[in-house]
């Protein structure tokens, strides 16, 4: 189901079970799995042991419901969930946040998810893009204006970022992998759990490997 967005109906075909049995099935297993996912504590005292890490928000996308507006992106032009993603220096997953509207920007959904103040009270450099201007602590953001206004230093050095920064996409890519999170047509109140559930398998598999 989570990996390849196999339908309940297609699930209770191929087990021969009703689509209610199949639903009270992976809604269980899903917030057992969610319950075992790394909290934002964990996430930075594994982060703790690494050089920095990285901080990006993801929109997955959602079907359109009755009280869509504060799912919407303006940024994305799409309706969808915001997840702050916190990954490793070469891309590995550490950790996704709960949900948040799609409307809900990055800088602000780092906030009220506490990302910034675990990182800086715990002393973690952390390289993020523009989309975090004005976070502070230990979060590093690229030189905001327009690339013929930077000066030359200032331009090596969001150079030098976008290269550290673009590993992030890994850890993004690792989320997609998992179809049902490339277009999510559950309740909305779902979704947090789901994608901790992703996670936990992912890491449980990666450990593995």
């Amino acid at each position: 189901h989570l990996r390849n967005a196999t339908t309940y109906a297609q699930l209770a075909a191929g087990f021969r079970v009703g689509t209610s049995t199949v639903y009270r099935y992976v809604t269980e297993a899903v917030d057992l799995l969610a319950t075992l996912a790394p909290t934002l504590a964990q996430a930075v005292r594994a982060a703790s042991m690494k050089a920095y890490v990285l901080l990006d928000g993801t929109l997955l996308a959602i079907d359109r419901i009755a009280a869509d507006r504060p799912f919407y992106s303006g940024k994305h032009h799409k309706h969808g969930i915001n997840v702050q993603v916190i990954a490793g220096p070469f891309g590995e997953l550490l950790w996704a946040s709960p949900a948040l509207p799609g409307a809900v920007h990055d800088v602000r959904a780092a906030r009220e998810h506490g990302i910034v103040n675990a990182l800086d009270q715990a002393g973690i450099t952390c390289w993020a893009d523009k989309g975090y201007q004005g976070a502070q602590g230990t979060i590093r953001v690229p030189f905001r204006g327009r690339w013929s206004t930077l000066s030359a230093g200032q331009q090596a050095v969001n150079r030098s970022q976008a290269k550290i920064r673009a590993l992030v996409e890994r850890a993004m890519a690792t989320l997609k992998t998992w179809r049902l999170l490339r277009k999510l047509r559950c309740s909305t109140t779902r979704i947090t759990a789901t994608v901790h559930a992703v996670v936990v398998l992912h890491q449980a598999s990666s450990a593995a490997g």
